[in-house]
């Protein structure tokens, strides 16, 4: 035990001089307290913890809507502020997870997957529980059906959205202003529709920091602290948004599920070394020339949803290749 406190301590240590430059930060749960489902899952004692150490270390929570209003003026998010959203509307947040919220007088944003809503899903919160649930937190658009839009054609996808929109309005007589991307699955076609709804935000589910000046509005970083990721909090809390970047290649998932070359550009060219991740991967040291990033990887994956990133020091930004 030592050893692993020794070493969380060194890579803490060598974090420190960007520490007080952190950005904002957004977290995303699922179910709590469910042990059936362990990637999704948080218990209420881990979660009670976050939320201590969030307390003893003056991090401030803010309602969702105060980052997207900083990201909409081009302002900076405060480097304490940390805001929490629930996605897919399981039951276990408003028997769990809900209490434990009120209990540290916490805001929240919930995307409800409309469907599951609707149609009575035993697991999924009713119209009545939603409605309670909006006097302690706001009430957010993920969807109704939750399908993966990246494999849907544009009509089913904007037929998917103005069934969900229609029955938020009947049962909440609301009009969402934000929305969550389904399995974090998008694409630049997946996007253009997406924006022509006009909320105010869109979020995905990448892990990492929200900037504020140059975060995207239509593509908000969100880290998913459930299952094994759950540990990761605090680290979590060190990441800066990596501004400035282009991702050249790929720009579409590998029909041959190979992974050959990727391609970044950097805003700043004085960097001489970044990190670039690939799903199945891991993270692999390559160099910088004038800006740019050209990694011969040839990595398989085998996943129909992979993540490529790229790290330069504790700042990050991944995008998302859906099969």
């Amino acid at each position: 035990m030592k050893r692993v406190n020794f070493f969380i301590l060194k890579f803490i240590l060598l974090l420190f001089p960007y520490l007080l430059l952190s950005d904002g930060h957004i977290f995303v749960y699922h179910r709590f307290d469910d042990s059936r489902y362990p990637t999704t899952n948080i218990s209420t004692s881990t979660l009670k913890r976050e939320f201590d150490y969030l307390k003893k270390h003056n991090y401030k929570v803010v309602p969702l809507v105060d980052i997207v209003k900083k990201i909409q003026n081009r302002e900076k998010v405060p480097d304490n502020w940390v805001a929490f959203t629930i996605d897919d509307g399981f039951k276990s947040f408003y028997t769990n997870g809900l209490p434990v919220f009120k209990r540290y007088g916490y805001p929240f944003t919930l995307f409800i997957a409309v469907k599951y809503t609707e149609e009575n899903y035993r697991d999924y919160v009713t119209w009545r529980q939603l409605k309670e649930i909006s006097k302690y937190g706001s009430v957010e658009f993920h969807s109704y059906g939750h399908g993966h839009f990246g494999r849907m054609s544009s009509e089913k996808i904007r037929a998917d959205m103005d069934k969900g929109l229609s029955l938020m309005k009947k049962h909440l007589n609301y009009k969402p202003k934000l929305f969550v991307y389904p399995y974090g699955e998008y694409d630049s076609r997946v996007k253009k529709i997406i924006e022509s709804y006009g909320f105010q935000a869109v979020f995905n589910q990448n892990m990492g920091a929200v900037n504020g000046v140059c975060s995207n509005i239509y593509d908000i970083d969100r880290s998913a602290v459930v299952g094994s990721n759950a540990k990761d909090f605090k680290l979590y809390l060190y990441f800066k948004e990596l501004c400035g970047v282009t991702f050249q290649k790929p720009l579409k998932y590998p029909k041959d599920k190979i992974v050959k070359t990727v391609e970044v550009t950097l805003n700043d060219k004085s960097i001489e070394s970044a990190d670039i991740f690939i799903s199945n991967h891991g993270w692999h040291r390559v160099k910088v020339n004038n800006g740019k990033i050209v990694y011969h990887a040839n990595k398989r994956v085998n996943r129909e949803r992979i993540k490529i990133g790229v790290k330069v020091k504790n700042r990050i930004k991944l995008m998302v290749l859906s099969k």
